[in-house]
């Protein structure tokens, strides 16, 4: 099926749906995940995109059990990488949104969750997947922007945190976080891979 990365985990996500005719994928939105909260490795994650959460397994997931979410990228503190969503396809990842006077996000947007939380560093593995998986994207959808869901969604969400190192993916240029160049010098993600994605 069209939209599916190459060489890239595959669990197929209910959480998804057609994008607006004609729509045009313009931003990459970075978001952070953990299940249990502050809690790493598990399948909680997994679980809750493909509407699988059992609540009697911890006390937190009473409270999500319901919720029809989803990301068309997970990065595990270990690197793996978990494709959900075909890129054609929208995601729910963003919520209540607004991105330079638009709104709805998940129209025109790609989903990324980093396993992680505001209170703790990201794994060193996971930015070079990530580093990788944006150069593959922006080679797909050229002038693709980037953003974090705390910048889309401001004042309702945090992530992917204070502790996510936005220059670890600095040296590139990248017009979609003005905010973030001004505050860190950071210059966007750019450049290409050899592999092809479908």
């Amino acid at each position: 099926m069209k939209g599916w990365l190459r060489d890239v985990r595959r669990i197929e996500s209910p959480n998804c749906d057609a994008r607006p005719e004609g729509e045009r994928i313009g931003l990459i939105v970075i978001h952070a995940i953990s299940l249990p909260p502050n809690e790493f490795g598990g399948a909680g994650v997994i679980e809750l995109f493909t509407n699988r959460l059992d609540p009697a397994t911890h006390p937190y997931y009473v409270s999500i059990v319901r919720l029809r979410v989803s990301a068309h990228f997970f990065i595990r503190r270990d690197g793996e990488l978990i494709q959900f969503v075909p890129l054609e396809a929208r995601a729910w990842h963003a919520g209540v949104s607004s991105w330079r006077g638009r709104e709805r996000c998940n129209d025109f947007s790609i989903g990324i969750e980093l396993e992680g939380c505001d209170t703790l560093p990201f794994d060193e593995r996971q930015y070079p997947v990530l580093i990788d998986l944006l150069r593959r994207l922006r080679r797909r959808f050229p002038g693709c922007e980037l953003a974090g869901h705390a910048d889309i969604a401001p004042g309702r969400k945090t992530d992917p945190g204070p502790l996510f190192d936005w220059r670890r993916i600095s040296g590139q240029k990248d017009p979609g976080r003005p905010q973030i160049m001004a505050r860190t010098g950071i210059q966007g993600v750019q450049g290409s891979s050899e592999q092809k994605d479908h």
